[in-house]
């Protein structure tokens, strides 16, 4: 039973150097960073994101310092703003993040394409 939805953040934005942002690339590059911006979802973003196969499951990423509930809510977080999608399998939930995040993020930070 999946619970997997699309990611609602792709494409997101042009390099920040590009030009200046249309109020839609705004809106969909703060939400991403909004959602990364506290330490704990920066923390478990990054745990599935470098997890062995590019997805984990939740027992093995809920050691940050905080309760299993405080994980949920930082992990459901995530998921609502497109940048992790889940799976259940039994009584565990796996966690990706799809390549696509990881290149919108890359290439909203990163520098412009030659001219």
């Amino acid at each position: 039973m999946s619970n997997a939805k699309p990611l609602p953040v792709i494409p997101c934005c042009p390099p920040l150097t590009e030009r200046p942002f249309t109020a839609e690339e705004a809106e969909t590059g703060a939400r991403m960073f909004k959602a990364l911006g506290d330490p704990v979802r920066l923390r478990l973003f990054s745990a599935v994101a470098s997890h062995e196969g590019g997805e984990a499951c939740v027992c093995d990423i809920s050691d940050v310092g905080v309760s299993q509930p405080t994980v949920s809510h930082h992990l459901k977080k995530l998921k609502e703003a497109g940048l992790l999608t889940s799976e259940r399998r039994g009584t565990w939930v796996y966690y990706r993040v799809e390549p696509s995040v990881l290149a919108a993020m890359g290439s909203l930070l990163g520098p412009p394409a030659p001219r």
